[in-house]
């Protein structure tokens, strides 16, 4: 029922006085009800009268909006309540009025729970707001006689029924003052009411202790000291500084403080460039001296060729909070990518998380901070908000702070987002989004309460957009003003809110002027005495790259890494097939599945080679059984993209799911394998940050095809291939990049093998193409067994998965280990060979089997199956056996702008180590990596093989 019912209710009513039985039980039952005096609430569903929302009648002077908010015309009111209809009695006319009159009521209420936001005064520099005329009494027809009117409240606190002004205070107050809440879009109803009923019962206010405001007071004068001391000490220098957005330190004060309070044990911040430094020094506990001394940039030799700018730099420190409970507070370090370091905090949190056995996901806390462009134009920022409630990635909801300066770089709000606010995209999760004025230090306080509330209550998300403004450029050589010279001619005029906080807390008595000088003066000294200490030649920086859980692994080059033995006991090897070709009683096997673990029971028992797969398997399950914990994921990594992996099962009659490699035994190291989003950057990202905090584990991202890892370039260039360089910073990571040609066009052939190899320097990486089961085995177990941690990068392949030559036996890889360079095993006569063919990976066997068809003796072929860092004495050693000036080719299947072919060209020029005329065989330079013909590439392949053979 609605006000467009009216005349229907109306002629009801008369039928109702004429005859009860006369109308429908539900409205017989309405009617006496109504008539006994009990309340009820009608389903709101007004519209303006005249249903074009426009009108000319100002509104009673008692319901105006806010002097502050700018003026618009409101609607007219609603026409007559009473219809044709009048042989009712007055009383009945009077409830039906009162009904009507309810029903706006109710839609007044809902309207500013949905829409209260559009008119907060959210904005520290109050530019207008937009006029919603919902939210005007006025649009509904209130008259000043209707404020004192009684009316019901539902879902509230207080009082069920009250006067229509005092209704209306409540909800300005809660809505519409200095917090704007969006919260109605979220689906479930006792998720909404639990935010009501929360926001409406403090009216939004939070009641703060002295000792409480004088920390707010402390923090934002820890805040702007620090800020105006780099400015005044190192005039002219980069510093991204906080000044506009100051409340940024006390609400990251308070949020830890909550989360100590709570029993979180680890806190990890993400965020970019602005603010980070006083961030830094504030809440972080990061040594001001050093800070200062890299303003000064007094160490060059550190940092020749290396290291980052000093606002990019990550930081961790011991935080105690007010009540002695103390946290291990990570910053991550972050490039100018910035949104990127999102999943890379939330990777590391997860895997805290995990190392500490916390799959409740309570005793840590994600916050990341992010700038409002970035938020709004950055994609990462969504695949950020998709993880955070899929099972393989959740930490127990992030609370995202984004510092709204309401300007990115140059461009205004209007020219960098399609959006109303900066954070829409976060309606895409059941979250609140709040938005808050900054320069109200209080409503952040309660802003920040309610959101660590929710997050404890339902192990979500939630956003808090924090208005502010930029004091300077977008680093403080800019000149703002030539771009926006209105604004900051509002913003130089603007009081900054550590005074307008200050004069809050003298006119409450909070505290006393000699107070507020005191502790300005005390923050000056201590910077003063820092600075001096910075410049002292005997101090000396901290360098903290491989503390804690990092102390027993080393990074450095690869040459002095010790050489681990990576084989496993032939009996153990045939207990771990036999595990993952066992599962339980009831459980039922695709057809076809079941075929393939057959299979596995031969291997198990010799009575088959081992293939692809099965090398996977057993290295995981030999980790897995040494109690190392595994993690893997990637689009379709419990299957496998080409079907091999089958991992996970599912039960072929209720779907219901087991995974061998999990029930090894009960001392087992965990396994977790999990299907990933359609999403590139976020994932790599996350499982980047993953193995920052996971160094004895083995975790792997796998790409569904090698080509989708340029998804990913970022987190690639940015943090696996440089963070050691920059932030001294190792990692462990496992990429697997399906990569081959096989004539299924160039998005899905080559996983850019040429990119790894230009990012390789100082054994940054390892970057391999193994052609065996057994090959792949030892790799995967060295990449845990040996203490040098380096990202792996490994090209697998797609048809050798099956390939009948593409095998190993168990001996393999209980003797064996992994061969950087494989020789020909196959060559009785070196003396006699006249060619040799160097390559990697498939093609392999493409060369080996037309050698036989050929049946050439005088053609060698050795494999390169370490690219980087290149073994360059294997290379030696293999290639001793063979004459002087024997002509060798490299061969590969990509173009010969692609691949491998000029990496190696460079490094070993046309003389292979002086004693082989070196050149190639490949496919031309391409400004594609393949043909999207079938036949084009099974054309080109023939070629190239013929010509490798020299036919």
């Amino acid at each position: 029922m609605n006000s467009q019912s009216l005349s229907y209710a109306e002629r009801l009513f008369a039928d109702y006085q004429a005859d009860t039985a006369s109308v429908p039980t539900e409205w017989r039952q309405f009617f006496q009800e109504m008539e006994n005096g009990q309340d009820f609430a009608l389903t709101p569903a007004h519209r303006n009268g005249n249903g074009s929302g426009q009108g000319v009648a100002p509104p009673p002077a008692a319901l105006a909006a806010p002097p502050t908010e700018p003026t618009r015309q409101p609607p007219a009111p609603h026409v007559a309540l009473s219809g044709a209809h009048t042989d009712y009695d007055e009383r009945g006319e009077d409830q039906l009025k009162w009904v009507a009159l309810q029903e706006r009521v109710d839609q007044l209420v809902r309207n500013h729970r949905v829409r209260g936001h559009i008119t907060a005064r959210i904005d520290p520099l109050k530019q207008d707001r937009p006029y919603a005329p919902e939210l005007d009494p006025a649009y509904y027809g209130f008259s000043e006689a209707d404020l004192d009117r009684v009316f019901s409240v539902r879902n509230t606190e207080g009082p069920v029924q009250r006067p229509l002004r005092e209704i209306i205070s409540m909800l300005r107050t809660t809505y519409c003052r200095y917090i704007g809440v969006q919260f109605m879009h979220i689906d479930d109803l006792a998720v909404r009411e639990w935010l009501q009923f929360r926001m409406e019962k403090s009216q939004n206010r939070i009641q703060l202790r002295r000792d409480q405001q004088l920390r707010i007071h402390r923090k934002l004068t820890d805040a702007v000291i620090f800020e105006e001391f780099v400015q005044k000490k190192f005039l002219g220098a980069k510093s991204f500084s906080l000044e506009g957005a100051e409340s940024l330190i006390p609400l990251l004060d308070m949020a830890i403080e909550r989360a100590g309070d709570e029993g979180a044990e680890e806190v990890v911040l993400g965020m970019a460039h602005r603010g980070r430094l006083n961030v830094m020094a504030n809440i972080c506990g990061k040594d001001p001296r050093q800070i200062f001394r890299e303003f000064a940039d007094v160490d060059p030799e550190l940092h020749v060729g290396r290291g980052d700018v000093k606002y990019h730099l990550g930081c961790s420190n011991e935080f105690v909070t007010g009540s002695g409970h103390k946290l291990h507070l990570s910053l991550c370090f972050n490039p100018s990518h910035l949104e990127f370091v999102n999943t890379v905090a939330m990777g590391r949190l997860r895997a805290k998380q995990d190392h500490a056995g916390d799959h409740d996901r309570r005793r840590g806390l994600l916050l990341l901070v992010h700038g409002d462009a970035a938020f709004a134009g950055e994609g990462i920022v969504q695949e950020t908000l998709n993880l955070s409630e899929l099972p393989g990635y959740r930490v127990g909801g992030a609370i995202h702070v984004v510092v709204n300066n309401q300007i990115g770089f140059t461009t205004t709000p209007s020219e960098g987002r399609s959006s109303v606010y900066c954070t829409d995209v976060a309606k895409m999760l059941q979250i609140p989004i709040f938005h808050v004025n900054g320069e109200h230090p209080e409503s952040v306080a309660q802003v920040l309460q309610l959101a660590m509330d929710f997050r404890r209550e339902f192990q979500r998300d939630v956003v808090i957009d924090m208005l502010c403004y930029r004091l300077r450029g977008h680093n403080e050589g800019d000149e703002p003003s030539f771009t926006q010279p209105m604004q900051y001619r509002e913003i130089n005029a603007h009081r900054p809110v550590r005074e307008s906080y200050l004069k809050h807390l003298l006119k409450l008595g909070g505290i006393s002027p000699e107070e507020a000088e005191g502790i300005v003066a005390e923050r000056y000294q201590h910077l003063e005495r820092e600075l001096a200490s910075s410049r002292a030649k005997n101090f000396v920086p901290r360098r903290d790259m491989l503390s804690g859980d990092w102390q027993r692994y080393t990074g450095g080059p690869e040459s002095e890494a010790p050489d681990v033995d990576t084989h496993v006991p032939h009996d153990m090897l045939v207990r771990l097939l036999e595990a993952q070709a066992t599962f339980p009683e009831d459980f039922k096997l695709h057809p076809k599945i079941a075929r393939a673990t057959e299979r596995r029971e031969e291997m198990a028992h010799g009575k088959a080679p081992l293939d692809w797969a099965a090398g996977e398997a057993l290295a995981l399950a030999s980790l897995a059984a040494d109690g190392v914990r595994i993690r893997i994921t990637g689009q379709d990594a419990q299957r496998g993209t080409f079907s091999h992996r089958h991992a996970v099962l599912h039960d072929y009659e209720n779907g219901s799911v087991y995974m061998p490699l999990a029930e090894l035994s009960d001392d087992q190291g965990p396994v977790e394998i999990h299907n990933s989003p359609l999403s590139e950057a976020g994932v790599l990202g996350f499982e980047y940050g993953y193995s920052l905090d996971c160094p004895d584990g083995l975790v792997v991202w796998e790409a569904q095809f090698g080509d989708f890892a340029n998804a990913a370039q970022v987190v690639i260039d940015q943090f696996i291939a440089s963070a050691e360089d920059k932030w001294r910073r190792l990692s462990g990571l496992v990429l697997l990049l399906p990569h081959g040609f096989e004539g299924q066009g160039p998005e899905h052939s080559s996983a850019r093998l040429e990119r790894f190899l230009l990012l390789a320097a100082e054994d940054n990486i390892q970057v391999v193409y193994p052609s065996t089961p057994a090959q792949l085995f030892h790799v995967l177990r060295r990449q845990v067994v040996r203490p040098w941690r380096k990202p792996l990068i490994v090209m697998t392949p797609k048809s050798l998965l099956r390939h009948k030559q593409c095998v190993s036996s168990m001996e393999d890889l209980s003797a064996g280990k992994f061969q950087r360079v494989i020789p020909d095993g196959e060559i009785e006569n070196p003396a006699a060979v006249r060619r040799i063919l160097l390559c990697t990976g498939k093609i392999y066997y493409e060369l080996r089997e037309k050698r036989e068809q050929l049946d050439r003796k005088d053609i060698a072929i050795l494999r390169v199956e370490q690219l980087y860092p290149l073994p360059t004495a294997e290379l030696i050693e293999c290639l001793k056996p063979y004459h002087d000036g024997t002509h060798a080719v490299w061969v590969q299947e990509e173009p010969e702008n692609m691949g491998a072919w000029r990496y190696l060209r460079i490094r070993m020029g046309d003389q292979l180590f002086g004693r082989f005329p070196f050149s190639d065989v490949c496919r031309p330079a391409s400004a594609s990596p393949a043909t999207g013909s079938k036949t084009s590439h099974q054309m080109e392949q023939d070629h190239l093989i013929a010509e490798a053979l020299g036919v």
